[in-house]
């Protein structure tokens, strides 16, 4: 929840929506399970969902 509301503050709009949609389009290609699975961490918090 911290974490959230401290994206959702400190953020431009902008910046946020580029994350959502990078993490909406987020595919493992080259990546490693473990490298996935940390950019998918990383990258969750932006979820809209």
């Amino acid at each position: 929840m911290f974490k959230r509301e401290f994206w959702v503050k400190y953020f431009l709009a902008d910046v946020r929506n580029r994350k959502v949609v990078e993490f909406l389009e987020l595919k493992q290609v080259n990546m490693t399970v473990a490298e996935y699975a940390a950019k998918f961490e990383s990258l969750s918090v932006f979820s809209p969902y």
